[in-house]
């Protein structure tokens, strides 16, 4: 049984800090990279950013130079450092084991995912 858990949301306010992060536990899992993901009131679910089991990254472009993927292998986990918060951030935040992947893309068909964690942002 794989199970992935997000935990670290919570609310804040604009211009503070907060850091996600994403366990993976249970048996043997195969991945090549891991994300994270964020759904806003009333919005479709959106990519933030990944990182390849090499460490590459990516990130779009609304968080950029703002939030800062990271992975601990030894511990499967991964961390979303998130400074400089902004309310447009308010989301629930997901974590994503990607199954199949060219580099720091995944192919979301194959994806594992976490049940999330609220982040709020207030003014």
């Amino acid at each position: 049984q794989v199970r992935l858990v997000e935990s670290g949301g919570g609310s804040v306010q604009a211009g503070g800090s907060l850091k996600l992060s994403c366990v993976v536990s249970g048996s043997i899992l195969n991945y090549c990279a891991m994300g994270w993901y964020r759904r806003a009131p009333g919005k479709e679910r959106d990519l933030v950013s990944t990182i390849s089991i090499s460490g590459a990254r990516s990130y779009v472009d609304s968080v950029k130079g703002r939030f800062t993927i990271s992975q601990d292998r030894a511990k499967n986990t991964m961390y979303l450092q998130m400074n400089s918060l902004k309310t447009e951030d308010t989301a629930v935040y997901y974590c994503a084991a990607c199954r199949s992947c060219s580099g720091t893309y995944c192919y979301e068909n194959s994806n594992l995912w976490g049940q999330g964690t609220q982040v709020t942002v207030s003014s």
